[in-house]
């Protein structure tokens, strides 16, 4: 790999974050409570809470491969 491919990835993934960064940002002024989808798994007890957001790992993971493998084609 050459200084030029590097250089093309280190900006697809600072492009991504960028987006990342604005999409959540969005989805906070939205909804206070931030993004909670279908899949995401909630378990709160008396002095326990415990929150893993498996459906937006999901969709993200789906967008940012999608972003990747069309960045990946060039």
């Amino acid at each position: 790999m050459n200084l030029a491919g590097l250089a093309k990835i280190i900006m697809g993934v600072g492009i991504s974050l960028l987006l990342a960064g604005f999409l959540m940002l969005v989805i906070t002024r939205i909804s206070p409570q931030g993004m909670h989808i279908p899949g995401d798994i909630y378990i709160k007890r008396e002095n326990f809470s415990f929150y893993f957001p498996l459906g937006a790992c999901i969709i993200i993971s789906l967008i940012l491969t999608l972003v990747f493998s069309l960045l990946g084609r060039r």
